[in-house]
């Protein structure tokens, strides 16, 4: 059966025409059609001309907002000795070693970013089936495998995010809440492109940007023209 459509987004979608807007007019846009009774986030999903099924086509890195993302994280590490005592004194919410794996087994998800030091990955490559599907499993390229525990919940807490793009090519990530300012939103979201752009597929050939969308989490989607955005020069950086 058809998903039902609310006559609330019914609504919000008559604010939004059916062209490309230019990135801040976009924003603008989010925030107005952010009506839910929730603090909403702000949300990209990114269609990239890269099919993930090949390895040089895979997209998995980490980006920091400079803006942060307007929640509050919550960080579990898997460490061993010592390193468990210093993850916690770095701010981690949650730190253990064969105690905690066995909590995750038995499906305690209770984080939102999971950091593992290297010498413990045989074990977690267990979880595998667990985190996986969550986007949760700590790798190298993603930032959630190191030593340096401090410097890591440092940056995750302030507002890096890691992401991926999935089976289809597509990039969903949360890059702020709708309670932000358009131009902290775009500060992010600009943030964003940079990344996604610096980290091109090696294999990724021809039309690399396909389309790229924004809403609040209950919100419309809003199309945002590419190229103005990948052009866009923001003060700071001139």
């Amino acid at each position: 059966m058809p998903k039902k459509v609310s006559r609330r987004l019914q609504e919000l979608r008559k604010k939004v025409e059916e062209r490309p807007y230019e990135p801040q007019e976009a924003l603008q846009l989010l925030k107005e059609t952010a009506t839910a009774k929730f603090s909403e986030a702000a949300e990209a999903h990114i269609r990239l001309g890269i099919d993930p099924k090949y390895t040089d086509q895979q997209l998995r890195t980490t980006v920091a907002l400079p803006k942060g993302t307007g929640q509050t994280i919550r960080i579990a590490v898997i460490a061993k000795g010592e390193k468990v005592n210093e993850a916690l004194a770095a701010g981690a919410d949650l730190a253990g070693s064969e105690e905690l794996i066995e909590e995750i087994s038995k499906g305690m998800m209770d984080f939102d970013t999971l950091i593992a030091t290297p010498d413990v990955m045989p074990q977690v490559a267990k979880l595998g089936r667990l985190l996986g599907p969550r986007g949760l499993m700590p790798s190298p390229k993603g930032g959630t495998v190191t030593v340096d525990l401090a410097q890591a919940i440092d940056e995750f807490k302030a507002g890096k995010l890691e992401f991926r793009a999935d089976r289809t090519g597509i990039v969903h990530v949360m890059f702020g809440k709708a309670s932000f300012s358009a131009e902290d939103l775009l500060i992010n979201l600009k943030a964003l492109q940079d990344c996604i752009d610096r980290n091109r597929p090696s294999g990724a050939k021809g039309r690399y940007w396909r389309s790229i969308f924004v809403s609040a989490t209950m919100g419309p989607s809003i199309q945002i023209e590419v190229s103005a955005l990948r052009d866009l020069k923001l003060e700071a950086e001139a």
